[in-house]
């Protein structure tokens, strides 16, 4: 009889161990305390229009394309994807307007002509970004960093011989500073820190292998929506035999003599051979393993970012925006000050809104278009959402309407939010968080959580809360990374 892997939650990574781990040839059953798969990474109806509500930037697909290879099919016909010519265009409150082209030399002319930096400085730039992925970004992102043998590598070796190039004593910020000068090319690149939710004023250098990714690998859309990377895993999935429990949330994980057993439900218990837990590390810990010691120091690590998003149908078209758009505050500094330190939403706010019916028509009605429009926000640690989000709703209207030259307000045709409370109620996040924790030290990464207990056999996590961190690509990491350090069945 095969062995049995559990695997609590739906979410992408657990969708991927789950391919993984059944291709491997354990049986698999996944529970899931929502009525639906994804986790974050879902989409929903609103009148007229559809919404993907969550993660928006695709990146590094070959991560999805493994996943239906490893099952022997062609990812082609499972699940398509089209590379974006653009990145993302970014706006500035005194007019300014830029279009970051995903191929370089573009890029490079376009910042030139529109903030007079000359374009072979950019290039330096990416190109530098680039080594740093090449030395580091593939070996510590792709192995546990809590084995010997990932440390010992041919790999690991050639990347400690170059440390000096990885600008691991240095913030981004001041890495960006020091190539870049220009603030609003700075402020540009500082960005990629919210990519994990964190500070580019605290976070160490070495995150500034992010625009290789964009830039570098490129940046996709797949051509039904963001919700077809869930959907197209989650089917996967079914076909291979995997088993779902949706409306069944897990209670307890049961452990016997140093090694779990199996986990219970409201609806009974269940025995397997592993737990996977998709779920955050902290409640996991917290909610399901009581009575077992957990890792304090990794646990009380400060938390990422969380987001504010607002869901508008637009009855109208807007040429100058793109699938990716940032409107820019004019003191970031302040604005990660508010966010980390004060622990407020940010008095000036830079807003991203993804529109995706610029690439997929069907996603609003014709003449319109789905603005999903997000705030980077603290956490869920005791703030009023309730009275913050009319306020900020209106202050991001202002905004918008002042930038763009129009009254925004009488567009709206419909909406709907999502703040940090929704978003630990919905994904069991700690306070919110959208990466578990921040990167905000120089040994962030390698404070994460690792992928497999050193305490209780047979239990592994996965999800953006562990190892190697948050988003869709490394989420997807995590997956494979169990997967390759679970025993064989």
């Amino acid at each position: 009889m095969a062995k049995k892997a559990l695997i609590i939650g739906s979410g992408i990574s657990g969708l991927a161990a789950a391919v993984r781990l059944r291709s491997r040839g354990y049986a698999v059953e996944v529970f899931e305390s929502n009525a639906y798969p994804g986790g974050k990474l879902t989409h929903f109806q609103q009148g007229a229009y559809r919404f993907d509500a969550g993660p928006s930037l695709f990146t590094m697909p070959h991560y999805v394309d493994e996943l239906f290879e490893i099952a022997g099919l062609d990812p082609r016909k499972h699940f398509n994807y089209k590379r974006k010519e653009e990145s993302c265009r970014y706006f500035w409150n005194d007019g300014t307007k830029l279009t970051a082209w995903a191929e370089n030399d573009a890029f490079a002319r376009e910042v030139e002509q529109k903030l007079g930096v000359k374009s072979g400085l950019v290039i330096r730039k990416l190109q530098k970004s680039k080594r740093m992925y090449e030395l580091a970004g593939r070996t510590f992102l792709e192995k546990p960093l809590n084995r010997a043998s990932t440390w010992f590598s041919a790999d690991v070796v050639r990347s400690m011989l170059n440390l000096h190039k990885l600008s691991l004593f240095s913030t981004m910020h001041e890495d960006n500073q020091a190539a870049l000068v220009h603030p609003k090319l700075v402020q540009l690149f500082d960005r990629y820190a919210t990519y994990n939710g964190s500070d580019p004023y605290r976070a160490p250098g070495v995150l500034n292998i992010i625009p290789h990714l964009e830039h570098g690998i490129g940046t996709f859309h797949p051509v039904n929506g963001m919700h077809d990377i869930t959907d197209s895993i989650f089917k996967l999935a079914e076909e291979l035999g995997v088993k779902f429990y949706f409306n069944e949330t897990v209670g307890e994980i049961l452990v016997g003599k140093g090694h779990v057993t199996g986990l219970k439900t409201a609806k009974g218990s269940y025995c397997g051979d592993i737990v996977v837990s998709n779920m955050d590390v902290t409640p996991t810990y917290r909610k399901l393993l009581p009575g077992q010691k957990a890792p304090e120091r990794i646990l009380g690590q400060e938390r990422s970012s969380s987001a504010l998003i607002f869901y508008w149908g637009i009855r109208r078209t807007f040429p100058e925006l793109g699938l990716h758009n940032i409107f820019f505050s004019e003191n970031y500094k302040k604005e990660f000050q508010d966010i980390f330190n004060a622990q407020v939403p940010a008095s000036d706010p830079t807003i991203y809104i993804n529109i995706t019916s610029k690439d997929v028509p069907a996603d609003a009605p014709s003449g319109c278009e789905n603005w999903f429009v997000m705030v980077n926000v603290p956490g869920n640690t005791g703030l009023d959402w309730a009275d913050l989000i009319p306020q900020y709703r209106t202050q991001i209207i202002h905004k918008l309407s002042s930038i763009l030259g129009v009254d925004l307000l009488g567009f709206i045709e419909n909406e709907s939010t999502l703040s940090p409370v929704d978003i630990e109620v919905k994904t069991s996040s700690l306070a919110g968080s959208l990466y578990g924790t921040s990167s905000n030290n120089r040994y962030a990464a390698f404070m994460r959580h690792a992928n497999k207990s050193s305490r209780l056999k047979g239990l592994y996590f996965c999800g953006g809360s562990v190892h190697p961190g948050g988003g869709i690509p490394l989420c997807l990491l995590s997956a494979k990374i169990v997967s390759e350090i679970c025993p064989k069945p």
